[in-house]
C-alpha cells in the first residue's frame, strides 16, 4: 500500500483536487440552470441522468489517473 502512496506525487494530487473543484462548480451551475429554466419532468430526469453518468465517468477517470492508469487519455 505504501508503494501506491509513494507513486502519487503531491503536485498531481493538488491538480486533481483543483480540477475536481472546478468540475463540481460547473456541474452545480448546469444543474442550477436546468432548475431555473424549468425543463419539463421527463426531460429533466433524462438530462440529470446524463449529467450524473458523465460526472461518474469523469470522477473514475480522475481517480484512475492518480493511480497511473487513466480510463480516458486526454491528449492536448
Amino acid at each position: 500500500m505504501n508503494e501506491l502512496f509513494s507513486a502519487i506525487s503531491g503536485q498531481s494530487v493538488i491538480n486533481a483536487i483543483v480540477w475536481l473543484v472546478i468540475a463540481g462548480v460547473i456541474y452545480w451551475l448546469i444543474t442550477w440552470a436546468i432548475a431555473k429554466i424549468g425543463v419539463p419532468e421527463p426531460f429533466n430526469k433524462v438530462i440529470n441522468l446524463i449529467l450524473v453518468l458523465a460526472v461518474v465517468v469523469i470522477l473514475i477517470n480522475v481517480l484512475l489517473t492518480l493511480a497511473g492508469h487513466p480510463l480516458i487519455k486526454w491528449e492536448m
